[in-house]
């Protein structure tokens, strides 16, 4: 079992989401969980976050739908899915034969839908939402919701209103200020915080003289975009009452110890995941031997130690 193999160190408690490790999968980066089971074992990942799912079934984007790009990848997906009742009827039973929490992110075009899929998967074996802000609200024009502190705020009481589920919200890195969007959001009543979304971007083939990407633009993954994400993590991590789980081109152990020295209780791999599968648990490890180094005894010690004043300056761990 997980909690033999690593002895408790590395458990940690994310809003009432108990994980064996702070390491989950990106959602998007790790299909819906299943698909890498003859990489890894499912019960050493602190937490599967399975792809962005929606109400209805979704065809997502045409054209050319990823490209690599120096130290990332961009990504024009479009959130492709199966939809809630496929993942509810196949995907869902599947899952619960491993003794690991199952975070299912979410997504509408409206706060109203956003809300229709956090009750339909008000079920047993779903341990948490996190819900994908980076949506254009087509009741309001196409503003993303994400980009928007009113709109992402009523987008988490949405759900929050249809669901007993730990909710976590994904802030995306395409905002001005991204600790008026924490705030907004915790305010609103969000468990917990996921960041950062992708940034946004755009490859031309000078050939071709002409986007490579069906849809234009994708969202910027992998190390690349780390420092930023560290960066962001630092900010809000000074300003919010909820925890936060760091993400963005984290690669391995390493990386992993960063986030969480910058505030973050919980880190999430993605882009890694299509190089090396197993990078969930191979990660672990790695913190494991961090703390033997350093002569700490839970990963929950380091947390926030490289804030101005330490872990004094955060406000989750000081309310």
């Amino acid at each position: 079992m997980v909690k033999a193999l690593y002895e408790g160190r590395l458990a940690v408690d994310i809003a009432g989401l108990k994980m064996q490790t702070p390491v989950t999968t990106g959602s998007g980066t790790f299909g819906f969980g299943l698909e890498f089971r003859d990489f890894l074992d499912l019960e050493k990942v602190g937490a599967v976050t399975v792809k962005g799912t929606s109400l209805l079934p979704a065809a997502g984007n045409k054209g050319q739908r990823a490209i690599e790009t120096p130290s990332g990848m961009l990504n024009c997906i479009g959130l492709e899915n199966p939809g809630s009742e496929y993942f509810l009827e196949h995907t869902l039973p599947e899952l619960r034969k491993y003794d690991v929490p199952v975070i299912v992110n979410i997504y509408g075009h409206s706060p109203e839908e956003y809300g229709e899929v956090a009750k339909k998967l008000d079920v047993d074996g779903v341990d948490a939402v996190e819900i994908n802000i980076s949506c254009p609200n087509v009741k309001e024009g196409g503003i993303v919701f994400g980009t928007c502190p009113e709109a992402a705020a009523e987008v988490v009481r949405a759900v929050k209103a249809n669901t007993s589920k730990m909710v976590i919200t994904k802030l995306s890195p395409n905002v001005t200020d991204i600790v008026t969007m924490a705030k907004a959001v915790e305010e609103a009543g969000t468990d917990a915080i996921s960041m950062i979304n992708t940034l946004l971007g755009t490859v031309i083939d000078i050939d071709r003289q002409k986007p490579v990407l069906g849809n234009i633009t994708g969202g910027l993954s992998g190390p690349a975009v780390r420092p930023v994400a560290v960066r962001l993590v630092y900010q809000v991590a000074q300003a919010v009452n909820v925890p936060i789980i760091g993400m963005g081109g984290i690669m391995n152990a390493r990386d992993a110890i960063e986030f969480m020295l910058a505030g973050a209780s919980a880190v999430s791999v993605g882009t890694v995941n299509f190089i090396q599968p197993d990078i969930a648990e191979t990660i672990a490890h790695g913190m494991l031997e961090y703390l033997d180094k350093h002569n700490v005894q839970s990963i929950n010690d380091i947390v926030g130690l490289a804030l101005p004043n330490g872990r004094a300056s955060m406000p989750y761990l000081n309310k």
